[in-house]
């Protein structure tokens, strides 16, 4: 027995050796094709900085990938598939501590010849050189983005060696992820005539792709191990892995009809390695739909361990290629979307696009500027929810039909406004932008929270039995988490929802939200979020630690409607242009002048605002309503049950007392 044990252990251990090589190698061939085929690494007709620099950039940035998906990777499976306290999740944040340390050291020395092939200076050791490149990594935003991932990667590096429990370990996986958003936004993103697509695409494109990487090398790294369940941790990866596929492959096509243009372009150099790549993960969804159908149910089985190690060792075949392709794509430049400077427009500038037509009504249906973060957020938030109720159905539960409508139609309108006309009108006229402000902190969070989500989650989620954390344990701790408590208050939850409308647009925040990309997607998180905690305090179904009775809710709402009407007046009563260098500066040559316009947006905070406050209102009247019927019914349900008891009790006590009060007058004549 411990020699078949031994021996099992050993061949685990050349698997994982052979693992790692064949990423290394495949990834290598992968973006030195790609090079060849794209001429990433051709020399520069201008300030060439030499055949090194040209070949060693991208194989640098490749490390880095790796490293980053090492990194991020093994904290999000460590968090959804391993037990905090033992020795397989320990190993995992080893494994991310260690991407984390290769990933700060190759981001540095990636930035470092960034910086070569860029300004092409003379490499030296004199003093000169040393405050360019200080120059370089501290006043350009390019130099500065580098600088950000390499702090954030020796940060993760730290954290991810010395926490070892759940809640910090779930912190140092989002800085994790967060340490991708200046990735995001270097490159020819930021050329593109499509930069928001782009930069999102990006996003999410490289953080899918590094959980679906990351898990895989895990897995292999983690397979044959002491206390590891390796048939639970692959299906688990698989859940991961699905979900990871699908954001890769719909932020890679939106990213690659940004970059191409029309199909034409498939046709040069870009496309073609675009194409390799497309082959590539249709592979690697083959393989990972073949082992999910057919070797998962069997991985207990005698011969399960063989043909795991064959379908995973072909999949990192299959992802180093792509790696490969992706970082020799990163140097490939587009064959359209970039423009001279000198041939902008204003609004070009301000916006990288051109002032779209009238705003007309039609315009109002048939305008779309898709914003993928947030339509795959919604995507993922319908087929859940969907997922959920069919599950709760399935075992012959019920789920009330107005509450899934009420999300459906929330997710729907999310959409409309995060990639319609709003979206796409939003950056040229301040009462569109107004409008979108509305119906992300009101309407949809209105529609939202009477779904009911978190309860739904809470009824279909299979409950897990081992100690290790899934969805629906996530959201047991995340709702008794003490954050939770305080920002679930409801004299909280108001406050921020009011005093965060009054900071946004009277500081410099919503400037902060035009100029850059980042500040406009934290205002739609923050108004969205703010918007759900307080009709959650309100009118939500879902557990929270404390609600205020229904006359306090009320009364808390009409103060919140109180100042939020006085905000819309304040608005309306500006004698100077908000944001005057971006509204004031478009070029716009139809619609109202943006003084007006300015006016018409704080018309619309204090009308179009109000009504889903209205109907807040109304819903809880009618819940105040309900609940008294509700205790009426169940105070006549005791009485017809104990006889008036309680009734007969009550006039017998009476009875004393003015029995008593006779008596003691009686004696007090006497």
């Amino acid at each position: 027995m411990n020699t078949r044990a031994a021996t099992t252990r050993s061949s685990a251990s050349a698997y994982r050796l052979a693992g790692i090589g064949i990423l290394a190698v495949a990834a290598i061939v992968g973006v030195v094709a790609a090079l060849i085929v794209g001429g990433g690494a051709a020399p520069l007709l201008l300030q060439d900085p030499g055949p090194f620099v040209m070949w060693a950039t991208p194989i640098v940035k490749l490390t880095m990938n790796v490293a980053a998906a090492a990194m991020l990777g093994s904290l999000v499976l460590a968090l959804f598939a391993l037990k905090s306290g033992e020795k397989p999740f320990d190993t995992a944040l080893n494994i991310a501590s260690i991407g984390a340390a290769v990933f700060t050291i190759s981001a540095g020395f990636t930035a470092f010849l960034t910086f070569m092939a860029a300004f092409n200076p003379q490499l030296s050791i004199e003093r000169e050189f040393g405050a360019q490149l200080g120059r370089y990594l501290l006043e350009t935003a390019l130099g500065q983005s580098w600088l950000i991932t390499t702090i954030f990667g020796s940060v993760i590096t730290v954290l991810a060696f010395a926490w070892r429990t759940w809640t910090p370990t779930l912190i140092t996986a989002l800085l994790a992820a967060a340490s991708f958003l200046p990735l995001a936004t270097q490159g020819h993103s930021g050329d593109l005539a499509g930069h928001t697509v782009a930069v999102n695409s990006i996003l999410l494109h490289t953080i899918g792709a590094a959980v679906w990487l990351g898990g895989l090398l895990l897995i292999v790294l983690l397979r044959g191990r002491d206390g590891v369940d390796g048939a639970q941790l692959v299906r688990r990866y698989s859940s991961l892995a699905i979900a990871a596929f699908f954001v890769v492959a719909i932020s890679g096509v939106a990213r690659s009809v940004v970059a191409l243009g029309d199909w034409s372009q498939l046709a040069t150099p870009y496309g073609a390695i675009l194409l390799a790549k497309v082959v590539l993960l249709g592979g690697m969804g083959l393989l990972g739909a073949w082992y999910r159908a057919r070797l998962i149910p069997r991985l207990d089985g005698p011969r399960a361990s063989a043909w795991f190690w064959m379908l995973v060792l072909c999949e990192v075949a299959l992802m180093g290629l792509a790696s490969g392709a992706a970082a020799a794509l990163a140097r490939t430049p587009p064959p359209t979307g970039e423009e001279a400077a000198f041939a902008q427009t204003p609004a070009e500038v301000l916006t990288r696009s051109n002032v779209p037509p009238e705003f007309t009504l039609d315009r109002w249906f048939t305008s779309w500027d898709l914003d993928i973060l947030w339509l795959v957020a919604a995507g993922f938030g319908l087929f859940l929810y969907i997922a959920g109720v069919i599950r709760l159905q399935r075992r012959g539960d019920r789920w009330p039909i107005h509450r899934t409508v009420f999300w459906v139609l929330g997710m729907l309108l999310l959409v409309w406004v995060t990639c319609g006309p709003i979206n796409a009108y939003q950056e040229y006229l301040f009462s569109v932008h107004m409008l979108g402000h509305m119906m992300l902190s009101m309407a949809i969070p209105l529609l939202l929270v009477s779904g009911a989500p978190v309860t739904l989650a809470l009824r279909a989620i299979h409950k897990r039995d081992d100690g290790t954390r899934g969805g629906r344990e996530w959201i047991l701790w995340a709702v008794h988490s003490p954050f939770s408590k305080v920002v679930t208050h409801p004299f909280v939850a108001a406050g921020i929802f009011i005093l965060s409308l009054w900071a946004f647009y009277f500081t410099d925040l919503v400037r902060w939200s035009m100029f850059e990309h980042l500040g406009h997607e934290w205002m739609v998180i923050h108004f969205l979020i703010s918007g759900y905690l307080f009709v959650l305090t309100l009118i939500g179904e879902d557990p929270i630690p404390y609600r205020l009775p229904y006359p306090g809710r009320l009364i808390t709402l009409i103060a919140i409607m109180a100042m939020h009407a006085f905000f819309g007046v304040a608005i309306m009563m500006q004698e100077g242009l908000m944001v005057a260098d971006w509204f004031g500066s478009m070029g716009r040559t139809w619609g109202p002048d943006p003084m007006d316009d300015q006016y018409i947006g704080g018309g619309v905070a204090w009308s179009i605002g109000e009504i889903p406050t209205l109907i807040l209102a109304i819903t809880v009247a009618i819940q105040w309503s309900r609940s008294d019927s509700k205790l009426q019914k169940r105070r006549d349900r005791h009485a017809d049950r104990t006889g008036d008891a309680e009734l007969e009790e009550y006039n017998a006590k009476l009875a004393r007392i003015a029995e008593r009060d006779r008596q003691n007058a009686e004696a007090g004549r006497s």
